[in-house]
């Protein structure tokens, strides 16, 4: 599994000729380790006296926190095991009419399944980013640039699993679920990027003094 490999051998893989793991894992990575930043503003500022009228907080934020790094962690497998099997279907025989329309329904299955993980990813992030905000509103102040990194990783990590939703979809016919999948993907892709950007710009506002 991609996530019990080290730092190195991450990167490794990602810069080999293979093409998985690709952008999607790489984005979900990019959630996970937006939400670990997150965790680590909340640990830093629990238990602290001048934070303490928000330890409350902390505390619910880090919960929330470290449950969705969990699931991105698995997102980053899926998104991997997804990419694959869209692969194995197209490697299926193809010599007979029963093989060819076969195949083509396998496709398709695999290629919606590969729609939905950096669907699934998408949401995901949504849930995150409150937390993110929490954090950089209410944490330690000492780590307010490392909430503003958790924020702008969130965000690039949308952008990222939107590209992996429309490159999977092209390979769909144009019908409901095309259709309501590219919707979704544009309103959550929209949502995250505008409160990951606000969340990042009040911290540098914080940082600098600048607004």
């Amino acid at each position: 599994m991609l996530i019990h490999q080290t730092v190195s051998e991450f990167l490794d893989t990602t810069a080999s000729s293979s093409p998985a793991p690709g952008g999607g894992s790489v984005s979900a990575l990019a959630g996970a380790l937006g939400a670990a930043l997150t965790s680590m503003v909340c640990r830093l500022t629990i238990g602290k006296k001048k934070y303490a009228a928000v330890e409350a907080d902390m505390q619910a934020s880090l919960a929330q926190s470290e449950a969705l790094r969990n699931q991105f962690l698995s997102l980053i497998d899926q998104d991997t095991a997804a990419f694959n099997g869209v692969m194995a279907a197209f490697g299926l025989p193809k010599e007979t009419d029963e093989q060819r329309s076969a195949r083509e329904s396998a496709i398709h299955d695999a290629t919606r399944q590969a729609t939905l993980v950096p669907l699934e990813l998408m949401r995901t992030l949504q849930r995150a980013l409150p937390f993110t905000a929490i954090v950089a509103e209410k944490g330690n102040k000492n780590s307010a640039s490392d909430a503003g990194v958790a924020a702008l990783l969130i965000g690039s990590a949308a952008r990222g699993a939107a590209l992996n939703v429309y490159v999977n979809l092209s390979g769909l016919p144009e019908n409901a679920f095309r259709r309501d999948t590219e919707q979704e993907t544009r309103g959550l892709e929209q949502k995250i990027v505008t409160e990951s950007d606000r969340i990042a710009a009040t911290v540098r506002s914080s940082l600098t003094g600048a607004s």
